[in-house]
């Protein structure tokens, strides 16, 4: 008797997960709704097993609602696949229900459109995401509490204005932060004095906070990939994102090529008629994208060989878009290099 080949899908959501089971064909063997739990895991992958053999499955949000069951799947030597939510048309053609996501799911899987591995989570790039996501928090934090401080100076009463007065932004936040506001006559100055000293130790607090944090990463980028801080123009801050995308498991970047679609710096064709150009690519991972455009930043205003170049290729007349385009090229193919799987 043939064993059945078994491609599973999954559409998750924060307390079930609805799967799908398909046949090499694409015909449909079962649809059963699980709770999004250790034991729920369980009785779904014992549930797909009982169809047959089971050759890969494919999940919605690895990423979030579908990170657990992805790291319990893959734990269970199963090939797991991330796919992407079913487009608008296809929606609007099939109805919306999480049934259809499900079976969507594994034809997606089994008919090859849906071909990406997901990130693994479970190593150094996982530590990295977590701390960034607090660093950002910190420094969206600190951002918003200066603009609060200097505008409160702006508006205080003369007195405090007079005392604040062009005052560069680290000697505003020191001396702001060792005042001690004493009760008087005036109520207004004294609790204006107050939050003034509130928000400057909010933001060496954060400050401090920060640093903690960059101090952590760099243990850890010195770890996982130690040549990416060499690289003109990478900072901590740069080279953990880079990082946190590439993930646990860089070996699912085929080539250098698939880091710079992830990257979203892949040229896309952009010409029409006599015209042969192309553009900057608006996908891909956009944290990542922003870090090689901050590298490329910094190389075009103080690294001697980019600034020739960029003279070179005005010259041939290109613009600066498609100069930055060609440069974050570039530097992704450096950073490929760096990661932790071509050291």
């Amino acid at each position: 008797m043939r064993i059945v080949e078994v491609t599973g899908g999954v559409d998750t959501h924060a307390d079930t997960y609805v799967a799908a089971a398909v046949d090499h064909n694409g015909g449909l063997l079962g649809v059963e709704s699980f709770p999004a739990s250790e034991a729920g895991y369980e009785d779904l992958l014992v549930w797909l097993v009982g169809f047959g053999e089971l050759v890969r499955v494919g999940v919605e949000g690895t990423g979030s609602w579908g990170v657990g069951l992805s790291r319990f799947l893959t734990d269970h030597d199963v090939t797991v696949v991330e796919v992407d939510r079913p487009n608008r048309q296809t929606r609007r053609k099939q109805g919306k229900s999480d049934s259809t996501d499900a079976v969507s799911a594994a034809r997606a899987v089994l008919s090859g459109t849906a071909t990406v591995t997901p990130k693994s989570r479970n190593g150094p790039a996982e530590q990295i995401g977590v701390l960034l996501v607090a660093r950002r928090s910190a420094r969206e934090q600190r951002i918003q509490s200066l603009n609060q401080l200097r505008h409160l100076v702006f508006t205080a009463p003369e007195e405090i204005r007079v005392r604040f007065k062009d005052r560069p932004k680290t000697g505003l936040i020191t001396e702001a932060a060792n005042m001690r506001p004493r009760k008087g006559s005036d109520p207004i100055m004294y609790r204006t004095n107050l939050v003034i000293k509130s928000l400057a130790r909010r933001i060496k607090s954060l400050d401090a906070e920060m640093r903690t944090i960059d101090q952590t990463l760099r243990s850890l980028i010195e770890e996982t990939a130690p040549t990416m801080l060499e690289l003109y123009g990478v900072g901590v801050d740069t080279a953990a994102t880079l990082l946190a995308t590439a993930g646990d498991n860089p070996d699912r970047l085929k080539s250098e090529r698939s880091w710079a679609h992830l990257c979203g710096v892949t040229p896309l064709p952009a010409s029409s008629g006599k015209v042969t150009r192309h553009r900057l690519n608006r996908g891909g991972d956009r944290q990542a994208n922003a870090a090689l455009y901050r590298i490329v930043l910094t190389r075009m205003s103080s690294h001697e060989e980019t600034r020739r170049y960029v003279t070179k290729r005005r010259t041939d007349g290109l613009s600066t878009p498609e100069i930055m385009r060609c440069l974050k090229r570039y530097v992704a193919r450096q950073t490929f290099k760096q990661l932790p799987h071509m050291i």
